[in-house]
């Protein structure tokens, strides 16, 4: 009996040890996501003081300009599991890491060339889509200000990568937070004309968020020099010197990892252009649903960033006790909070709509209660969002990615998209049908997801670690 409770004391201790370091982990991530997203929303907020036209726009520009960047996003978020299974093998790897890191940037410097390129051509590409030539014309005008934003923002997340793997995250907690006022101060004087500053409008929201990402992965640079335990992996000495192995390594990884990103991403995104097509009213409620599920979605997320580093640092130390405690613990708490964050959604709807639009302006009505019916179906899928977004960061840190990217594509696009085009347009729900597409395929990919976990050594996932 004693030998009995010894075990089972034990394997609480283990447990209650993993819960501690994911919340130590996770939190300043969950946190520094958060800031990332509130420069986005800030600018929503301010563009939504302009008018529902301005609003519309930007909506249109920036849903074009996340589905793009966000491919790189992926392919540079390959360096975290790839920095925390060598840390996990080899606790002090120094040139390892700091090869990763720097084709890390690499990677960046050549993937950010044709985002560029596609992004200028913003308004052509808009107006190929069927909206609007007014509001592509000023999300056009807005993409030729926001559109540098995107290479110093992938050099400050591999950064963040890097001092995220080795459990460090907070520098980057602190930047971010910085960032979010720098964007809010400069996008308040730019476009609105306010503190000297010219009147830009969205242009104006461009050129903040583009000074902001740059100033935090200045700073995120500084510091990586100045504390003593991040200046002696000399992360950026030798910038130039090739390593085509690792980056052949990197690409392999993240390749799919960026596809399977655009995948969820652009099914939002071309839910944004649908509700283009049905109507003013219905892409700017539309807008403001999604700033509100994307708040929420910041703490899966965050718990999916320490799952792959808690994983990756498991399964580099041939841990499969370990593997399992991280994976379960992260997806715990993912789904526990995204269930909260659907109650406070079905209850409180409207107090937080206010926040974007004024409640009491009789204009607003049509948007608002289009708004009102979005949130309820968003707080509906509010646990598969989460247990998605975690499992796949469980399993990028067993390094498999081609597999979720496949399930991404299945669920976003050949359910999602096809369930809500079909229920938007054939059945007539408009903006509705377009919201149960949505969680049809958030709820298709979390269950694949979810099943190749559960089976992740009976399919020889972790056999090379193990």
């Amino acid at each position: 009996m004693n030998g009995v409770a010894s075990i089972t004391t034990n394997s609480w201790k283990a447990w209650t040890a993993e819960a501690r370091a994911t919340i130590t982990l996770a939190w300043p991530l969950i946190l520094t996501n958060v800031a990332q997203t509130a420069m986005t929303t800030t600018d929503v907020l301010l563009m939504g003081r302009l008018g529902s036209e301005a609003l519309a726009a930007g909506a249109l520009g920036a849903n074009l300009y996340f589905a793009t960047m966000m491919f790189g996003l992926g392919l540079t978020t390959a360096t975290a599991p790839m920095i925390a299974r060598e840390l996990g093998r080899k606790g002090h790897s120094v040139r390892d890491v700091r090869r990763t890191v720097r084709q890390g940037l690499w990677a960046a410097v050549v993937i950010v060339v044709p985002i560029w390129i596609v992004l200028w051509h913003a308004e052509e590409i808009l107006l190929a889509m069927g909206q609007r030539p007014d509001l592509a014309a000023q999300a056009g005008h807005y993409m030729h200000a926001l559109q540098w934003s995107v290479l110093p923002f992938y050099f400050y997340l591999v950064l963040r990568s890097f001092i995220s793997a080795l459990q460090r995250p907070q520098w980057g907690l602190a930047i971010g937070v910085g960032g979010v006022v720098v964007n809010a101060l400069a996008a308040w004087g730019l476009i609105f004309g306010h503190f000297g500053l010219p009147r830009l409008g969205l242009f104006g929201a461009g050129i903040a968020t583009t000074l902001a990402d740059t100033l935090m992965f200045v700073v995120l640079a500084i510091m990586v020099y100045a504390d003593r335990k991040f200046r002696r992996y000399h992360l950026l000495g030798r910038f130039w010197r090739a390593d085509w192995s690792r980056f052949v390594e990197l690409w392999r990884l993240g390749m799919p990892i960026a596809a399977t990103l655009v995948f969820e991403v652009a099914v939002f995104n071309a839910s944004t252009f649908l509700m283009g097509l049905i109507g003013e009213a219905s892409i700017a409620a539309h807008s403001i649903a999604l700033q509100i599920a994307s708040l929420s979605f910041m703490v899966p997320l965050g718990l999916s960033q320490a799952a792959t580093v808690r994983v990756g640092l498991a399964f580099g130390a041939q841990d499969a006790d370990g593997i399992r405690r991280a994976g379960w613990t992260a997806l715990a708490m993912g789904t526990a909070f995204m269930a909260m964050a659907a109650l406070v959604m079905v209850t409180l709807p409207r107090t937080l709509i206010s926040a974007f639009l004024d409640l009491d302006v009789p204009a607003n009505a049509p948007v608002i209660n289009l708004a009102v019916s979005f949130l309820v179906l968003a707080a509906l899928f509010q646990l598969a969002d989460g247990a998605q977004a975690v499992t796949a960061g469980m399993l990028r840190g067993l390094h498999d990615t081609r597999m979720p990217m496949i399930y991404a594509a299945l669920g976003y696009w050949g359910i999602g998209l096809v369930v809500g085009v079909v229920l938007a347009f054939v059945a007539k729900l408009n903006g509705v049908g377009i919201w149960i597409g949505l969680a049809a395929g958030l709820v298709t990919v979390a269950i694949l997801l979810l099943t190749r976990w559960l089976r992740r050594e009976r399919l020889g996932l972790i056999a090379s670690a193990i």
